[in-house]
């Protein structure tokens, strides 16, 4: 890192260090603001191991001033973020708009999920606004899987329970779940009454004969069957008389309206794939979405519907029907979509799926699959994604969602609670270097270090980590000849094997690394920034690990005393980052890229 890239990094992890204080009313930790940091400034990535080093006397800095000193310096740095604070302090607590005529206790809304696939990211914004808004006006979650198309959107069956379990995650529970395919007879038996409205009639015209007529605003040569024929027809489209194609009941509407997508929508279709449920397997003349979601949003009492901005035509062909059967549309609000940073691959469940399938993601929960399932396995709470999807607001235009803000969220959940471990990174760029600790002159080393299990919670103790021979990042080798503080256990100088004066880099060859010289410094050369701090294991007594990331794998060696956390823990490895422990003594799997029997600890990588 190049000086004037330094003095960057040290002036905007000031400001965020000093907002983040004023915020929580805490003094600032690294950890806390390297996510917003490098989210919004993303020149700043390629250097991001270096990085904790650089904001660390920063941060204390930061954290020896009262908060008058702290609003000082940051309406020096940054007024505009000062002038947020203080208006956080004196806005409202809602995030999210109030509701068009909404009243405590009536209000209904739904989640009508396509149980095609497990959730991606996207899909956890509906839940989590629907749970909002239901907790604001003591309202109905209602949770219906729109099913009715087994052919292009086949359901998968592990999908119900899967989506029901993500909204639990999320923190909400439906009080009224429903499957689409468990109402046929509902949709035919409306359908029958909309047919003696005049409402629908049952057209033969193949669908490129049709969309030319409809196209020129001329009606089907159906249209003016007599409602007789139509009954009988429908009725054998419902005992599976056609085939694919051959008939279709259509909603009268108006056939030179202005929009041709609304001109004699399409209501019933038949479909010959049977549907994966036994218990609609039989059935083959199945509702298209707009009518069957439209029949249940008012059978249901639903009183709000949220959709995306792209789906405005649904509404509109709707509205058709409700006003043949005398019914009250429900208020409608629309949002644009939802975009991600930080994934390479696109939120579609059809691609991750495609993706699993051909063995490039191990499963839905692979840390570098967009989904819902993934963040939980990396062991980031419901409530932080809530949080950052409710703080998108309902705007139409599309919106992105950057993770750092999911992380920030997640951070202040679990950073009380996630204890500190040492984890050395064994990588190909910066391999895990060992090295002897040796005696200072007249002193002899310490055994073992004893870092803090919590800084902020002295009561928790210290760990032990032996020492001896001991493994470090190389890059966090010094210059031959300088000094290194490894935490919790004291200084030392690195003197590399051979002439440390010949201008040579022996930093990051575990063959010939050379020795560490404890020297029996104070502390106060941290603290005066003269020296930096380090994280370390023992050579001999550490767990062999594997840290899956959304980047990809990545070895490294954890300290033994992590075994006492114990599985499905979130834990911070220090100047790595937040982490949950998957699973100890993995046995062998033939996931690519996955286990491979020989770790001794799977970690899961949640955020900085």
């Amino acid at each position: 890192m190049d000086d004037e890239l330094r003095e960057q990094v040290e002036n905007a992890g000031e400001t965020a260090a000093l907002f983040n204080a004023l915020k929580h009313g805490s003094d600032p930790d690294v950890g806390a603001i390297m996510g917003p940091l490098m989210g919004e400034n993303p020149e700043f990535r390629p250097h991001g191991d270096e990085i904790p080093g650089v904001l660390a006397p920063v941060v204390n800095r930061v954290a020896g001033m009262d908060e008058t000193k702290r609003r000082d310096r940051l309406e020096t740095l940054a007024p505009e973020l000062l002038a947020e604070l203080d208006a956080d302090d004196e806005g409202d607590d809602h995030v999210l708009p109030d509701l068009p005529n909404a009243e405590p206790g009536e209000v209904v809304m739904r989640a009508a999920p396509n149980p095609n696939g497990p959730w991606h990211m996207g899909h956890a914004r509906m839940p989590a606004v629907i749970g909002t808004y239901k907790e604001r006006y003591d309202g109905e979650f209602v949770c219906r899987f729109d099913d009715t198309d087994p052919e292009t959107k086949r359901p998968d069956l592990d999908a119900y329970d899967a989506i029901l379990g993500d909204i639990e995650y999320l923190g909400f529970e439906a009080d009224r779940v429903l499957k689409a395919s468990d109402r046929l007879e509902t949709y035919y038996e409306h359908a029958r009454e909309l047919i003696d409205l005049g409402g629908a009639y049952t057209c033969d015209l193949p669908a490129e004969e049709f969309s030319e007529l409809k196209n020129a605003g001329e009606p089907s040569p159906n249209r003016d069957k007599d409602p007789g024929t139509v009954h009988d027809e429908f009725g054998d489209m419902i005992a599976g008389e056609y085939d694919a194609g051959e008939m279709v009941l259509r909603v009268r509407t108006d056939i030179e309206h202005k929009n041709p997508a609304l001109r004699d929508w399409v209501a019933f279709r038949m479909i010959d794939t049977p549907h994966p449920r036994e218990e609609a397997a039989e059935y083959r003349c199945w509702p298209m979405l707009d009518f069957q979601s439209g029949i249940d949003d008012h059978l249901t009492g639903v009183t709000h519907i949220i959709r995306g901005i792209d789906l405005q035509d649904s509404a509109k062909r709707q509205r058709f029907v409700y006003d043949y059967f005398d019914w009250e549309y429900p208020e409608v609000l629309h949002w644009g979509h939802v975009q991600l940073d930080e994934y390479d691959i696109d939120l579609s469940t059809s691609t991750i799926k495609a993706l699993i399938e051909d063995g490039e993601l191990t499963g839905w929960d692979d840390p570098r699959a967009p989904t819902i399932a993934s963040v939980r396995r990396r062991g980031i709470r419901g409530e932080a994604l809530v949080e950052s999807m409710t703080s998108l607001g309902m705007s139409t235009s599309d919106v992105d969602l950057a993770m750092s803000s999911v992380y920030a969220n997640n951070r202040d959940l679990v950073d009380d609670e996630a204890d500190r471990y040492f984890l050395v990174r064994d990588r190909a760029d910066d391999p895990a270097v060992e090295l002897p600790i040796t005696d200072a002159d007249g002193a002899p080393a310490p055994k073992a270090g004893h870092p803090a299990v919590h800084p902020d919670f002295p009561d928790r103790g210290d760990r032990t980590v032996p020492a001896g021979r001991v493994l470090v990042e190389s890059s966090d080798l010094p210059p031959a000849g300088e000094r290194v503080w490894l935490k919790g256990y004291g200084c030392v100088r690195y003197e590399p094997e051979g002439d440390a004066d010949d201008g040579s880099d022996t930093t990051g060859d575990s063959t010939d690394a050379g020795t560490l010289a404890y020297v029996d410094a104070d502390i106060d050369v941290v603290r005066e920034g003269d020296v930096d701090v380090v994280h370390w294991v023992s050579a001999a007594e550490s767990l062999e690990t594997l840290l899956r990331t959304v980047a990809g794998d990545v070895r490294g060696h954890a300290e033994p005393a992590i075994v006492d956390a114990g599985t499905d823990t979130v834990v911070q490895f220090e100047r790595v980052g937040f982490a949950r422990l998957d699973a100890f003594d993995p046995t062998s799997t033939d996931e690519p890229d996955g286990p491979t029997g020989e770790e001794e600890l799977v970690a899961y990588y949640a955020h900085p």
